[in-house]
This record gives structure tokens, sequence and C-alpha cells, in this order.
């Protein structure tokens, strides 16, 4: 039986319509392919212009890392606070009390000095009297329990570049020596500097040395330990979070902002520096509001810390 006329036209018109597809498709991929490669040799060679950082092998060179914020989601020392409530070290007042800075902390996301301040003299009167040893014990079991789990893993992976290219990576926070130096210690860095409190035979007096490690102070620590360590500075690399560290950062050849809180922000982009933000809008609410608003519950709540601050100023 012969093929019905009236398909004729339509099947030949289909096979014109495939071939003239497959011919535009196939100069397409022509196209596309060549500007891919075009785009891949520019990229390659604007990276090889680019010198390799950490360099490999460059004893010469070395990284401070800020903790708070920039290694660890919040604050060192109010993760600490939880620990020691844990084990009844001081009553439900004091918890309320560091529920508030961690809730204000995660929210404002700067450091305010006045909360810092508060912090401190509330850890110095707990820890006053008991053994540095003591002490020490407690913050292995609390890095476990509080800590372990909030380190962001973008800037764990930026010490570990640095180590691996041989070079020492040190913490510098304001936070107790200890705590700092059993982090970095879990993290496989080489130290801390840290904020120094005064022991007599081993015991705390409830007193500092000093002033605490914040804002121009790190940035002397780090001066100082470069040239014991016979650094050049211009070779090292800073991270932080906060504009306070500003200092710090702009004494070293490679800042880095780390997750930076506003006014580090537009500073860093004025001088272009390099910025990196490991945060996102749903792990900060998971991770910061809920967190602090949990420990104020079960310190009374939330809504009483806030009341307990305002009545304290």
């Amino acid at each position: 039986m012969a093929p019905l006329g009236w398909l004729t036209p339509r099947r030949r018109s289909a096979t014109a319509r495939s071939v003239l597809a497959g011919e535009a498709a196939a100069e397409a991929a022509r196209k596309s392919s060549q500007e891919l490669a075009e785009l891949a040799q520019a990229t390659a060679d604007e990276t090889s212009s680019e010198p390799e950082f950490p360099v490999v092998g460059d004893d010469l060179a070395a990284a401070f890392f800020d903790l708070d914020n920039t290694v660890m989601q919040g604050a060192a020392l109010f993760h600490f606070g939880r620990g020691l409530y844990k084990r009844k070290f001081f009553q439900r007042r004091e918890l309320a009390r560091f529920a508030w800075q961690q809730a204000w902390f995660r929210l404002a996301g700067v450091e305010d000095p006045e909360h810092m301040q508060d912090a401190r003299d509330s850890a110095l009167s707990i820890v006053k009297g008991h053994r540095v040893s003591e002490l020490m014990s407690i913050g292995e079991e609390i890095y476990d329990e509080y800590m372990a789990d909030r380190i962001w893993p973008g800037t764990r992976a930026l010490a570990q570049a640095h180590l691996d290219a041989g070079q020492k990576v040190w913490l510098v926070t304001a936070a107790p020596v200890e705590t700092a130096t059993i982090i970095a210690r879990r993290l496989g860095l080489t130290g801390a500097l840290g904020t120094v409190a005064e022991s007599v035979d081993g015991v705390y007096t409830g007193r500092l040395v000093g002033e605490p490690l914040h804002g121009p102070a790190k940035a002397e620590a780090v001066r100082a330990l470069a040239a014991a360590e016979g650094l050049d500075l211009t070779r090292c690399a800073a991270y932080s979070d906060s504009h306070n560290d500003i200092p710090m950062l702009s004494l070293v050849g490679h800042p880095y902002a780390i997750n930076p809180d506003a006014k580090l922000r537009k500073h860093a982009r004025e001088r272009e520096w390099r910025l990196r933000d490991y945060r996102t809008g749903r792990k900060a609410a998971k991770v910061g509001i809920p967190a602090a608003a949990g420990v104020g519950a079960l310190a009374g709540g939330t809504a009483a810390a806030v009341a307990l601050h305002r009545r304290r100023r």
C-alpha cells in the first residue's frame, strides 16, 4: 500500500528541522567550548600571577587567629562560664548575666567593652581561690561539652593550611590564656596568646597581670612574639571578625576579615583585605539566639537576664 500523500510533507519538514537543530547545537557547542577554553586559560594565567599563599617552607611567616566568632562560634568565656555553672561554681544570678552577654554578642555581632569587662570581672571573682591545675582540668571537659562542635570548619581549614605549609599558628584572644591554650592544643595549633590571670603558688588571686589582651594589646602581643620568634610580620597573616582587632590586622602583610562585623567589613573593603564569611542567616539563628535564650531560660529566662542587666546599669 502506497504511503498517504498528506504525510509526506510533514515527514520532510520534520527531517529538515532536525538537521537544522543538530547543526545549530553543534555550532553552539563549538562556540561555548572555545569560550570555556579561553576562560580557563585566563583563570590559569591569573592564578599563576599570584604568589602561592601560605608559602610552603617559609619559616619567617606565621598566622595569628582571633578566637571568639573567628575560630569559634560565640565567646569562649561564656562557654567556660556555662561549664563552671554546671559544676556549681556559681549561682543562677551569675549565669543570667553570662546569658545576657552572650545574647548581646550574637545579636549585635560586636564586642561591647562594658559587657566584656563585666564578663571578665565575673570570671575573676568565680575562679579566685581555685587552683590553676583544677581549672585546667575542668577546662578540658568544658571544651568537649560546649566548644568542640562550635569551631568554624572554614576557619579551621585556613589554620590547617598554614600548618601544612610548615608555619606556626597562634590563637590571640582576650579569653584566659589557660582556656585559649586548651583550645589551641585541641585544634593542633602551635599555642595561644591570652589574658593572664594572676596566681600565687598555683592559686588564682582574682586579679589580672596587666590588662586584658584586647584591641591594641593584641597587636603588642603579636609584635612581641614575632620579635622573639624571629618572624617577618610582612610575611605573616592575621584573622579576626572584629574591628577591635584592626591594630593586629594592620600589623601583618596578609590581613583577613573573618565573619566580620560592619565596621571591620567596611574597613577591609576600603583597604582590599580579603574577607571570608562562614555564617548564614539560618546558621546564625540556629547557633545564636536559641542557644543564648536556652541558657537564659535555665537561669530564669532571657527576659530576666535583660532586666537584671538593666537594673545593674
